[in-house]
């Protein structure tokens, strides 16, 4: 099962200075919204989102129909066939997509250790 493109969702205090700090080690802004309180930044190697006052937690994040500069790609695995598969598999989702619907969806599930997991499809 391919579930998507890898980032970190870190859940900030002060976007501006978490901004700063990650610029310096050599991220640089792809997406978001710094108004709206929420920036994607990407290094050679990494992709981290920056979210102030959308999380409670630091969220591993997993983003199906992306590629890692956040281009849709033709071909993926839809988050409700992704949904299905780990509910056969007795995974538990905290959220769970709508099944009747196409598109932009997302599932939530929280891994062994306490770590929430969002599969966030944008597409």
């Amino acid at each position: 099962m391919d579930i998507g493109n890898f980032s970190v969702s870190l859940a900030v205090k002060d976007i501006k200075a978490s901004r700063a700090f990650y610029e310096t080690l050599g991220f640089a802004v792809i997406g978001g919204d710094e108004a709206q309180n929420f920036l994607i930044l990407k290094s050679p190697t990494a992709v981290i989102g920056l979210f102030q006052g959308m999380f409670d937690k630091n969220t591993l994040t997993f983003n199906p129909g992306w590629d890692a500069q956040g281009n849709t790609l033709d071909e993926f695995t839809d988050v409700r066939d992704i949904q299905k598969a780990l509910k056969a598999s007795g995974i538990a989702l905290i959220e769970e997509a709508d099944e009747t619907t196409t598109g932009p969806a997302h599932i939530t599930l929280i891994d062994p250790d306490g770590n929430p997991v969002l599969i966030d499809q944008h597409v």
